[in-house]
């Protein structure tokens, strides 16, 4: 059954057109990859998805329900998590904080003397290596991504949305987060990834998509979708071995 189903979405910022025509589904319980070279559109793509932009055309379904236009806000109260590429946390504010906000405002069946033990446990659950007492503005550039993603995860997601999670991450760091996210997908959570790591999306994702000048080339399952000629030709190169 699919938990996402958009149609048609399109994108536009004046006359350059981002997101063009795209139709696809995400079927609940599935890691779904979203790849394509820098500037096809992924990043509007899960922007209009999450709530944070509004489509020019087409329409986006949660669990059936027609949620095109929504704000993010409201998208997040639906259960829609996402992390960023550039993570966006209150950077004077603790680790601890910054999760609590996310339990706190995220979830809208949280009770208040709850909000806490969310936080400590989704601090625990992605293993963030540092005291939870830490400031934002002290942590790298791997440490924020699992802080984003601890925020994500505290406000109660069913669908969660990751643009480049892995980027700048070390071999080590890679599957470490490669067991995280099987972790959270074994819990219920569907995952749309948007990655440039094709290890990890090979290693991880059901099925992807690609998109290349904001257009929908390719879709279907990993490993047929890395070996399309037209993939191979706009994004992962002729000598890109499975």
């Amino acid at each position: 059954m699919a938990i996402l189903e958009i149609s048609g979405v399109t994108k536009r910022f004046g006359g350059l057109t981002a997101v063009d025509n795209v139709t696809f589904s995400v079927e609940a319980n599935e890691i779904f990859g979203l790849i394509g070279p820098n500037g096809a559109g992924k990043t509007t793509l899960l922007s209009c998805l999450a709530g944070d932009l509004r489509p020019n055309g087409g329409t986006v379904r949660l669990d059936g329900r027609d949620t095109t236009g929504l704000p993010a806000d409201r998208m997040c109260r639906l259960g829609v998590g996402r992390t960023f590429q550039i993570p966006r946390p209150f950077p004077h504010m603790s680790v601890f904080d910054n999760v609590v906000v996310a339990a706190a405002f995220g979830d809208p069946k949280i009770q208040r003397d709850q909000v806490a033990r969310r936080a400590l446990d989704m601090i625990e659950y992605v293993e963030f290596p540092r005291p939870v007492t830490t400031l934002a503005s002290h942590l790298n550039a791997a440490q924020l991504k699992r802080l984003d993603l601890a925020r994500a995860l505290a406000s109660g997601p069913r669908l969660l949305l990751l643009d480049e999670l892995a980027a700048g991450l070390t071999p080590g760091e890679l599957t470490s987060i490669a067991t995280l996210l099987r972790r959270i997908r074994g819990d219920g959570v569907t995952i749309v990834m948007v990655e440039h790591v094709m290890r990890l999306i090979m290693e991880l994702c059901d099925r992807l998509s690609v998109l290349h000048y904001g257009e929908l080339i390719a879709h279907g399952d990993a490993a047929t979708v890395a070996r399309d000629d037209l993939v191979r030709e706009a994004y992962l190169g002729q000598s890109y071995i499975l």
